[in-house]
């Protein structure tokens, strides 16, 4: 017999592995919210499952354990992607300043060197 907490959070797994493997940008705001949420069911269920675990229970959790390995991976690709997008806006945003006004970068010490002695 299962826990019925052990197979909710097989669920949110399986769940939580399907949204880090969704890249659409249009619905990445929803997505981020969704692994939230399903971060949060998991940390409510984690008090509920102790020791001791019958047969079934081991092999699910050892299961589980596979999985949350991939979960994991996913997650870190998935955050991996969104520091990118971040960082090719600032960079683009940068580009537009100095493409804008390219003489902002430079200093302006008022120094005039004579190279002709």
């Amino acid at each position: 017999m299962i826990r019925p907490a052990l197979k909710v959070w097989h669920e949110l797994a399986e769940t939580l592995l399907k949204l880090t493997q969704q890249t659409d940008d249009a619905t990445r705001d929803e997505t981020i919210v969704n692994i939230e949420k399903c971060l949060d069911a998991r940390d409510k269920l984690h008090s509920q499952i102790t020791a001791p675990f019958t047969v079934e229970e081991e092999v699910l959790g050892k299961e589980l354990i596979k999985l949350e390995d991939t979960i994991q991976k996913s997650l870190i690709l998935f955050t991996k992607g969104i520091k990118k997008n971040i960082y090719d806006a600032k960079s683009k945003k940068n580009n537009m300043k100095n493409y804008v006004n390219p003489y902002s970068n430079l200093t302006k010490d008022g120094t005039f060197y004579d190279t002709k002695n």
